[in-house]
């Protein structure tokens, strides 16, 4: 959420972002009701002030033994104003709070202008693509002939979307879970485990509502969500909290399964593990000082770089532009790793910097050293890594003319093996 004040000040400035976003400007509507309110508190101001010195004089008339009846009809009458400007009040907060909620985040003068993924930014590009005598399969067959995922069963239990990890695909799986975690902790990432379920605040917090209802699951006895991701639990460890200067930057790292309805998805998309409704991910959450957030940023996307480097697997990084990046964030990069068996780039991780956005949609505050006004953190998160395109760009790439697939040595001391098959 938006500073109002900030709003208020900067309005042509906060109207371009909306623009440069391709979001709904409401932002005159934002001006007229922050006027009405701050019209209502001066004159409900002026009211209780009055209400006051009434208030005084019938206690001077009565300490007097004079008639108060025409002041206590005079306070009747202002306590009644006051009841009326204070449900106006409310009305008006009440309306304003919820168009402040839908008013996207302001884009990094950085960020690149455009309107689709065509317009994002290529900032590099690592690795090179194996050189192979053969036709390469894409992950879906490798997997249904080495016996290690199995798509078919997974929808029978649940639905499509849901897969089963058998045999050493399971162990992969788990494998993979250890090896980013272990690499996050060495980066100095604290090592936590949150609720797989939310409840709205959590959610409003993040940025996933009022919006993307759609996009979670949903527990409507208990009126909670199933974690899309564990940027929403982990940022909202610290909701309502002032934070002193010297624990910045705090940095946690969450394995969670997450779960997305991926609704609107169709063709090569959802094939195989592209686009599923359950899947595994570590995440990467940091609670920085506002000066050093882009630093920052950048040190997050090199944390989730390494671990597509030590696996030996081409990827690239773009820069999102201001169409393409989301509603929450101020500056976005994708990692896309490449699909050998499918000629074509998966994402694997967004590493986002949303500055006070969700900081002040959450309450999350650090008290400056030396004391002063407690002021918003700036949060930051990725993904290091997401699992199921790591795992088919992995099986894709090295795989081998028999079928077979051989595993990064970096992963052979969690998985206890170093061929699939």
């Amino acid at each position: 959420m938006l500073d109002l004040k900030f709003i208020r000040e900067h309005p042509d400035l906060v109207r371009e972002g909306i623009r440069k976003k391709g979001d709904v400007d409401s932002i005159d509507d934002v001006l007229s009701l922050d006027t009405k309110r701050r019209d209502l508190l001066q004159k409900g101001e002026a009211l209780k002030n009055r209400r006051n010195v009434v208030s005084e004089e019938i206690g001077k008339l009565k300490k007097a033994g004079k008639d108060a009846s025409a002041a206590l009809a005079e306070m009747e009458n202002v306590k009644d104003q006051i009841k009326a400007f204070d449900d106006k009040l409310r009305q008006i907060e009440e309306a304003l709070n919820h168009l402040l909620f839908t008013i996207p985040n302001i884009p990094h003068p950085s960020v690149p202008v455009g309107k689709t993924p065509a317009d994002n930014v290529i900032v590099t590009t690592w690795g090179e693509e194996p050189i192979i005598d053969f036709k390469p399969k894409p992950h879906w067959e490798l997997a249904e002939r080495l016996h290690i995922i199995d798509f078919e069963r997974g929808a029978k239990i649940t639905g499509a979307g849901f897969p089963v990890y058998i045999h050493q695909g399971a162990k992969l799986q788990r494998a993979m879970i250890n090896f980013f975690l272990d690499e996050a902790l060495a980066r100095g990432y604290q090592e936590v485990q949150p609720p797989l379920m939310i409840n709205a605040a959590s959610a409003t917090g993040t940025g996933q509502l009022p919006d993307k209802e759609d996009l979670m699951y949903v527990v409507a006895n208990d009126n909670l969500y199933l974690t899309p991701t564990a940027e929403v639990p982990v940022t909202n460890i610290h909701r309502d909290e002032i934070i002193t200067d010297e624990k910045l930057p705090i940095k946690y790292c969450a394995y969670t399964p997450c779960f997305r309805r991926e609704a609107g998805s169709y063709g090569k998309d959802v094939r195989g593990l592209n686009r599923i409704h359950q899947f595994d991910k570590v995440e990467l959450v940091k609670f920085v000082h506002p000066g050093v957030s882009y630093n920052e940023l950048e040190t997050l996307r090199s944390d989730a770089e390494q671990l597509l480097q030590k696996l030996g697997l081409r990827y690239r990084v773009l820069l999102m532009c201001t169409g393409d990046m989301g509603f929450t964030q101020s500056k976005k990069y994708d990692l896309e790793v490449w699909s050998l068996g499918q000629q074509r780039w998966l994402e694997v991780s967004s590493i986002s910097n949303f500055e006070a956005f969700q900081a002040r949609r959450m309450n999350i505050r650090f008290r400056p050293r030396g004391g002063g006004k407690p002021e918003f953190v700036h949060t930051l998160n990725g993904s290091g890594l997401a699992l199921p395109r790591v795992v088919a760009a992995l099986l894709e790439h090295y795989q081998t003319p028999e079928g077979k697939v051989i595993v990064p040595k970096v992963l052979h001391k969690y998985t206890g093996f170093e061929i699939i098959g």
